[in-house]
């Protein structure tokens, strides 16, 4: 508690911390009011890279959260800045939806399929054997393989959907090339989200509800970490990891005063 009333600025996940299959949970909207009102800096992270933040605040609005999008920093957002640092202007072929797209665009790339610098994968629900071979042709002869986040699946109302990770996986088969890999568990996904709200690691706090992602980068980027239950996190699963978290809560309620 000594530690957490040290804390300037907060980073959360999203799924698992403030939203669970479409609904807020408990405490979310309390805690981002809390924050607003004591003129606490924070940013909502994400992995997904599908939606631009302006799709993910209205998604948000529609369960009661009130989290503006300059608020918002996703995977895409995160590569798209990484890219602009090690090839300003640059040019890509883009595996994506419009989160991914857009973010490109906005730090001024180029999307071709064209000797591109980069081969950039995102998450997608409209992959075709086309494209892919395209990006697996583009790896081979030259272009840098980067992917946005790591996971190998995600969640659906049917059940798991197959997700970058698992397609990043396919094309490193065919190609012999990892990719480069932005989103969490890479603390420069936390790092570059702090640059976004000029925040400092000692005076930063990550919530999340993974140990495998949120904490163990958490911990990476030197910020105060803290997991809560409300996720896929219980006590077996903890057990799992040779780390802990600064904190383990209920659920973000508990951040409440």
């Amino acid at each position: 508690m000594s530690e957490r009333r040290k804390i300037e600025c907060w980073l959360t996940d999203m799924d698992g911390v403030l939203v669970h299959e479409g609904h807020a949970l408990p405490g979310a909207s309390d805690v981002i009011k809390q924050w607003q009102a004591a003129g606490q800096r924070f940013l909502v992270l994400t992995n997904n890279s599908i939606y631009t933040p302006r799709d993910l605040s209205a998604r948000l609005r529609a369960t009661g959260l009130d989290i503006p999008e300059d608020s918002i920093w996703t995977s895409a957002l995160a590569t798209a800045d990484f890219l602009k640092s090690q090839k300003p202007k640059g040019s890509a072929f883009v595996i994506g939806e419009a989160g991914l797209t857009t973010a490109l665009h906005e730090v001024g790339y180029i999307q071709t399929d064209v000797d591109p610098d980069y081969v950039v994968l995102g998450e997608s629900r409209t992959f075709s054997f086309e494209t892919l071979t395209k990006a697996i042709r583009l790896i081979v002869n030259g272009a840098r393989f980067i992917a946005t986040n790591p996971d190998a699946t995600g969640p659906s109302a049917d059940g798991v959907l197959p997700a970058t990770g698992s397609v990043a996986a396919l094309i490193t088969k065919a190609t012999g090339r990892e990719p480069y890999i932005v989103g969490k568990p890479n603390p420069m996904m936390f790092r570059s989200a702090m640059n976004k709200i000029n925040a400092h690691s000692e005076s930063t706090g990550m919530i999340g509800d993974r140990m495998d992602t949120d904490v163990i980068a958490g911990i990476e980027a030197g910020l105060h970490t803290v997991l809560v239950l409300t996720g896929i996190a219980d006590d077996e699963e903890i057990k799992k990891y040779p780390f802990r978290p600064n904190e383990i809560l209920n659920s973000i309620a508990d951040l409440l005063d």
